[in-house]
């Protein structure tokens, strides 16, 4: 197909009616006038391509084009194996219910046969002999709901003087049409069960509550925000006085109440806690804020200017007051997320990053729960691994055009090197920040649900609720089984713990 002009070129979208050659034909042209876009691209752009490299670049396109189209969005990657294969251990037995869930009461259910049988070897009527044989099955107790009528008592005097009524016991909301455990059910539904209001109304309307006002339900979640204000508190206290700190953050959209429409939920965690806020700007001045009031000494996180900037503001000040300087650990997820973008066939020398990083999280995984002096060791074993794949990549640097996602895999690792490899000698850092970005995980699941926040209160909501519900989970605590004993502490006036302390 003759191509006259940079860009010109015969365009139709009708393939079933092509045949095999046109096809093959058309996709000749496309390659072809791709690659002279590419080479005007790098023209203009005062960068020499070579042939080489122009191919290089053509089959990244293409291959990210494929990917796009037919790829799997899985980043788990298998180092080829050397050693056979062990023999497959025997599967265990499978438990009963009872075994499986000892927690949960049991209820025996009698079956007996009606009318008794009759015996095989003589005929006659058979009785009951005192055994069973038993099977358990595990079912479930659909949700039920009621009304609670209070009926209070009401007091007289034989004076006639003065009659008085019995006080209802102290509630979340006083003088709601919703109980406690009907709020509680609403609050953990959306922000542990990540289910929107409108389809909670639609599973009651099922269960037999119909016409149930989802914007009353939303006005819920923001009052006990509100009532459990002081756990929230409690979380940021403790995250002020972390000496390690893991820091992210993500988009929250905001579709009315605020002129800025693309709001940010930001999350700072240690193991135990979980402290998120809602923020207009992405801006770090929000890191700035927490770091400027906090006792952190390592902040680990990705390469945003934004943390660059925070720790940068943060550190001046600290200076002047004679203060431990924070140092910047940086993830190791992403850089190993950048050698696993570009294309294996395209660039099979991304495998050599790929087999190091299996074995350096290798490593990792036999130091989790270890005390910090085998920690170190193990984590000494990687640092020749970091080190091989620095020198590599100051070799190959060179050899590859800019743009490409292999070389931007090099210069992220090279320029990230020290971030990188600080966590080698502090065992209270870890490999990287998946765990931050997990706490994350229900909030960004949340939104694609419910779109995104109507007003800045419910910013405000999202991030006190989603802090206490994602401690519960780092500290292995049933949200349900804390909110209830959070709620009697605050309304019996008693001291409100985190559910850390809850757990200890």
């Amino acid at each position: 197909m003759e191509q006259s002009e940079l860009g010109s070129f015969e365009k139709s979208t009708k393939f079933d009616q092509f045949s095999r050659d046109e096809l093959i034909e058309q996709n000749e042209a496309l390659e072809s006038e791709l690659a002279r876009a590419i080479k005007e691209i790098y023209r203009l752009k005062n960068q020499h391509l070579t042939e080489e490299q122009l191919k290089m670049v053509l089959e990244e396109h293409l291959a990210e084009l494929n990917a796009s189209l037919y790829g799997a969005s899985s980043e788990r990657y298998k180092k080829p194996k050397d050693k056979p294969k062990k023999k497959e251990p025997q599967k265990p037995r499978v438990k009963l219910p009872s075994e499986r869930y000892p927690n949960v009461p049991i209820k025996e259910v009698p079956v007996k046969a009606d009318p008794m049988p009759d015996c095989e070897a003589c005929g006659k009527q058979m009785s009951e002999s005192g055994m069973t044989e038993d099977s358990e099955q595990l079912t479930v107790i659909p949700k039920k709901y009621e009304i609670l009528r209070f009926k209070r008592a009401i007091y007289r005097c034989t004076c006639q003087g003065c009659m008085k009524t019995a006080a209802l016991p102290p509630r979340i909301i006083e003088g709601s049409t919703y109980s406690d455990e009907m709020i509680l059910d609403v609050v953990l539904s959306k922000y542990c069960d990540l289910i929107p209001m409108q389809r909670y109304v639609g599973m009651a309307a099922r269960g037999g509550l119909k016409d149930l006002p989802p914007n009353s339900l939303i006005d819920l979640t923001h009052k006990f925000a509100f009532f459990a204000m002081e756990v929230y508190r409690l979380i940021e206290a403790e995250i002020l006085q972390a000496k390690v700190l893991a820091a992210d953050e993500t988009p929250q959209r905001m579709l009315e109440g605020s002129a800025t429409k693309s709001w940010y939920l930001w999350g700072f965690s240690t193991p135990t806690l979980c402290y998120l806020l809602a923020r207009s700007t992405r801006s770090g001045d929000v890191a700035h804020e927490i770091l400027a009031r906090s006792a952190c000494e390592v902040l680990l996180s990705d390469v945003f200017t934004g943390y660059g900037k925070a720790i940068r503001l943060a550190n001046e000040e600290r200076k002047s007051n004679e203060q431990v300087l924070i140092i910047n650990a940086n993830c190791n997820a992403h850089a190993r997320r950048y050698f696993f973008k570009p294309n294996p066939v395209t660039y099979p020398e991304a495998g050599f990053y790929l087999d190091h990083y299996h074995e350096i999280y290798q490593l990792n995984d036999e130091a989790k729960g270890k005390p910090p002096d085998e920690v170190l060791h193990l984590r000494s074993q990687m640092k020749p691994r970091f080190e091989a794949m620095k020198v590599r990549a100051m070799e190959e640097l060179a050899r590859y055009p800019n743009g490409t996602k292999y070389k931007k895999a090099l210069n992220y690792y090279l320029e990230n090197y020290v971030g990188l490899t600080y966590f080698l000698t502090d065992p209270r850092v870890p490999i990287d920040n998946n765990g931050q970005e997990r706490l994350l995980r229900s909030h960004v699941v949340g939104r694609k649900t419910w779109y995104g926040t109507h007003s800045e209160q419910g910013a405000e909501t999202a991030a006190v609720l989603f802090s206490i519900v994602e401690t519960c989970k780092l500290n292995g605590v049933n949200p349900r089984e804390y909110f209830a004993d959070l709620v009697a502490s605050i309304l019996s006036r008693k001291k409100v713990l985190t559910p850390a302390q809850w757990k200890a």
